[in-house]
């Protein structure tokens, strides 16, 4: 199962100038896992990259019919605080998805770590928007890496460069 499975992991925070080109790459390459026979593709929930992966699949289903949304969700609180526009969004993403699953009932401090290794521990690609080595996303890429997990960068190691691509 593993094999068929990829996750996303991505900043919150994406700079409006890189958006469409991160968009554009991200569709390109869950088409290419596709084609390479990835059925499921687990997201986060989270805001930023997550939101745009799941956005992603959701619209690829129309003409892939038989891949799969899963989210991997850290608490049922996971919007306390966000915007009255983020929370519709996410609310069209939950009634989408073909499965949701919640890692914990409640908010706690870690909760976020614990969703996370769950994404990497069920998946064989890890597709990521990384440009900083801190924080959240870093530490899921390195679990990703020391999992064996094919790793796919979308973000661009500079404005002209391509993403960088790691096995």
């Amino acid at each position: 199962m593993k094999e068929k499975t990829a996750c996303f992991t991505g900043h919150r925070q994406i700079p409006e100038n890189e958006y469409d080109g991160i968009q554009k790459r991200l569709e390109s390459e869950i088409i290419n896992l596709i084609n390479q026979g990835v059925r499921n593709f687990c997201a986060g929930g989270a805001l930023g990259f997550d939101t745009m992966a799941a956005l992603a699949v959701l619209s690829l289903k129309e003409k892939y019919p038989y891949v799969q949304l899963i989210l991997i969700l850290p608490c049922k609180e996971q919007t306390r605080g966000w915007t009255e526009a983020d929370k519709k969004i996410y609310g069209q993403i939950l009634l989408k998805a073909d499965k949701a699953v919640y890692t914990s009932e409640h908010y706690y401090n870690g909760c976020m770590f614990t969703r996370n290794r769950a994404m990497v521990d069920n998946s064989g690609v890890c597709v990521c928007y990384l440009t900083s080595e801190k924080g959240g996303t870093a530490y899921t890429v390195n679990y990703a890496k020391q999992q064996g997990l094919r790793i796919i960068n979308l973000a661009p190691s500079s404005s002209s460069a391509p993403p960088a691509v790691s096995s």
